[in-house]
């Protein structure tokens, strides 16, 4: 009898386990996978290798200069990446030639007109404070002042309406080109000077020194300054004695009008009052306002609704949200709130002097992260290094 011969099949023939057709496939995908890993983690050196390559500026339309501020409007808030990332973004968008994009600063001058409106409330006057009015503190809510007598009548320094302006001084987007000068040291180096005096209106923060050693870099021209009343107090005595020395500094400021928080609390009242009485002793022409509080405490809602939560908005601040009102177009100056500058290159906290602010009262870095995202958007430019 024959037997057959059994025959078994190997499961393994026809396939190549492990062997060199599998692990190419293999190769090729993990090598796919690390190229779209460094694609979506590390695009932006890519794009920064490009850019480095060319030597001028981008249009704002570009493809280039539209990622480049996609980047920027990725980061919804200011904790979600590390300070380094952030100055990196900041860094590669200044390629990109700042251009204002009409719609989104209309929509946003629309949103401030309906909250703040600056055009009608930025400053106490005769018409939006008759005789009568009922104002509050900003941060005395319990004290409710009456405009006939603000303070206590039996000072020296008792406030009547007819300090008030008969009405506004200034009207909506009155003036085409804006300059709102801050007291960073950003600004140190910049030589951004004459573009900064090239400007149709010119804020200013805070009576900073103006002379020859920092013309170069924050120019010389002032149309409107603050004064802090903690400053008069700090530096001249509540002018009760340093009356003259507080009035040579003015002088640096020309003719310029000086505007004051006078309804914070109490004692900012007091102190305001006694700048504008000194001034007419001194027969200046120079204007003195007060900013309305109810103006303060509208303009405070809104930043908070934007990520500003803090004790109290900066001057800077301030003077911002009113330019954007009352000017086209409105570049800032000055304006950082890191110890760094976007290059990493540390830098002091004010071009004049390296003098904290008092911790925990502003949210300046909040302030910043929405100035960068507002530059993106086209509503304001950000000038954050050197003019040129």
């Amino acid at each position: 009898m024959l037997r057959r011969r059994m025959g078994y099949a190997d499961p393994t023939s026809g396939r190549d386990l492990l062997g060199n057709r599998s692990l190419c496939f293999i190769f090729i995908c993990a090598f796919g996978l690390v190229t779209l890993l460094q694609q979506i983690l590390y695009g932006k050196n890519y794009i920064k290798r490009y850019l480095d390559s060319y030597d001028g500026s981008y249009d704002y339309n570009s493809t280039a200069c539209k990622e480049l501020r996609q980047e920027i409007m990725d980061v919804k808030v200011l904790t979600m990446v590390k300070t380094s990332e952030l100055f990196e973004r900041w860094r590669n968008l200044q390629v990109c030639k700042w251009q204002q994009n009409m719609v989104e600063t209309n929509n946003f001058k629309t949103s401030l007109s309906r909250c703040c409106n600056a055009p009608s409330f930025l400053f106490t006057t005769k018409r939006n404070t008759p005789a009568g009015t009922k104002l509050r503190y900003e941060v005395d809510t319990s004290g409710i002042l009456t405009s006939s007598c603000m303070t206590s009548c039996t000072t020296t320094y008792a406030m009547y309406p007819t300090s008030y302006p008969k009405d506004m001084p200034y009207s909506k987007s009155q003036f085409k080109k804006c300059a709102v000068v801050g007291n960073g040291g950003i600004i140190k180096n910049s030589k951004c000077g004459k573009d900064i005096d090239s400007a149709d209106f010119v804020f200013r923060c805070n009576i900073p020194p103006i002379n020859d050693k920092y013309s170069a870099d924050v120019g010389a021209k002032t149309d409107l300054v603050t004064i802090n009343p903690s400053i008069i107090t700090e530096r001249f005595q509540k002018l009760e004695k340093w009356r003259r020395p507080f009035y040579e500094v003015l002088q640096n400021y020309e003719n310029s009008s000086v505007v004051l928080p006078a309804f914070y609390n109490t004692r900012n009242t007091d102190v305001s009052f006694r700048v504008k009485y000194m001034l007419d002793d001194f027969d200046s022409q120079r204007g003195v306002f007060f900013f309305h509080p109810q103006y303060l405490l509208n303009v405070q809602r809104f930043w908070t609704v934007q990520g500003v939560r803090a004790k109290r908005l900066s001057s800077g601040l301030m003077l911002v949200t009113a330019a954007m009102e009352l000017c086209e177009e409105v570049h800032l100056y000055g304006f950082w709130a890191f110890p760094m500058n976007p290059s990493g290159i540390f830098i002091t906290h004010h071009y004049y002097d390296n003098v904290k602010p008092r911790p925990g009262f502003h949210a300046m870095p909040h302030e910043i992260f929405n100035f960068m995202h507002m530059h993106t958007r086209g509503i304001l430019n950000v000038h954050s290094g050197p003019c040129t």
